[in-house]
């Protein structure tokens, strides 16, 4: 077998592995960022095109590609800078401070400015939740709120 043969046999293997790993989870690899969300809110509809595109070529790597993007998260999109969700009085509006910058008193000043009301924060009934860059906010308001933390 010439070598231009073996060459052109051994790309056709790769470029199929490369396509098969692509259909079997196109989410998880065009957006790495998504992974770890709960599988909550709007599904992208990009996303299940490409799935359901790959369970209309190839059953197994369609089913393999819905399963991953499910279960990971993937498929559906994260959360936009304004929630959709209610908890208490409105919607809930992201603020972005440096972590460095973070006390008491620039606490209080936020919520102030932001909320329009006077707070003394006594740091005995606060609790701090971090997030992980993928997780959802509006999930983890709602896991608190049925936990009794935010009160009704």
């Amino acid at each position: 077998m010439s070598l231009k043969i073996r060459f052109v046999k051994m790309l056709h293997v790769v470029a199929s592995i490369a396509l098969i790993i692509q259909l079997t989870a196109c989410g998880y690899f065009l957006y790495p960022e998504r992974r770890g969300q709960k599988p909550v809110g709007r599904i992208d509809p990009g996303i299940a095109a490409l799935d359901a595109l790959g369970l209309l070529l190839f059953v197994v790597p369609g089913v393999i590609a819905f399963a991953v993007d499910i279960t990971n998260g993937t498929l559906y999109f994260p959360s936009g800078r304004h929630s959709s969700v209610s908890i208490g009085t409105g919607p809930i509006t992201m603020i972005r401070v440096n972590p460095a910058e973070l006390n008491k008193k620039k606490i209080e000043e936020i919520i102030n400015k932001y909320a329009g009301v006077s707070v003394t924060l006594d740091f005995g009934d606060v609790r701090i939740c971090e997030l992980n860059k993928s997780e959802n906010i509006e999930v983890k308001l709602i896991e608190l709120k049925s936990s009794n933390y935010l009160g009704d």
